[in-house]
């Protein structure tokens, strides 16, 4: 099961994408679909048929999106989690190789195209929630367990 939580950025971001698609990207495509089909012929245009099938790629994400849209709930920043590990923090962790990471735990739908950013349901977010500097955490991972130690919390954006 996907968490429904997102970062106010996540949440901006997925309404530019939806917005992007319903009111730029569609008309663009369905004026091209329309182009295409007063060719006539539409068995052997390949213009019209690779365009409807655009189109409905894009009526897909666009009905993925909204439906998402509305099941997310943003999760602003709050002073208290100052010192803990919480949604939206960014960590730096160090394992015993001497390997450091620095990674934000955001939503589900926001690690995509980052590669610090991870999920919170992650067995590596889960195992940071709650912790503090300087805390040592184990992560099940499929190759075994790793030993990572918090260097550094931040929430700054």
């Amino acid at each position: 099961m996907r968490t429904n939580l997102i970062t106010a950025e996540g949440y901006n971001k997925l309404n530019q994408e939806l917005n992007y698609l319903w009111r730029e990207f569609r008309p663009e495509i369905t004026k091209k679909v329309a182009w295409a089909a007063s060719l006539g012929d539409r068995s052997d245009n390949a213009d019209y048929t690779e365009n409807k099938r655009l189109l409905r790629q894009i009526d897909s994400k666009v009905r993925f999106l909204r439906k998402r849209i509305e099941a997310l709930k943003i999760v602003e920043y709050s002073p208290q989690q100052e010192g803990r590990v919480f949604f939206g923090a960014w960590v730096e962790i160090e394992n015993d190789a001497g390997e450091i990471k620095k990674l934000r735990i955001v939503g589900p739908d926001e690690i995509y195209g980052r590669n610090d950013y991870i999920s919170i349901d992650s067995p590596m977010a889960r195992a940071l929630l709650k912790q503090t500097v300087d805390s040592e955490v184990i992560v099940q991972t499929p190759t075994g367990s790793q030993n990572w130690t918090i260097n550094q919390i931040s929430y700054q954006a």
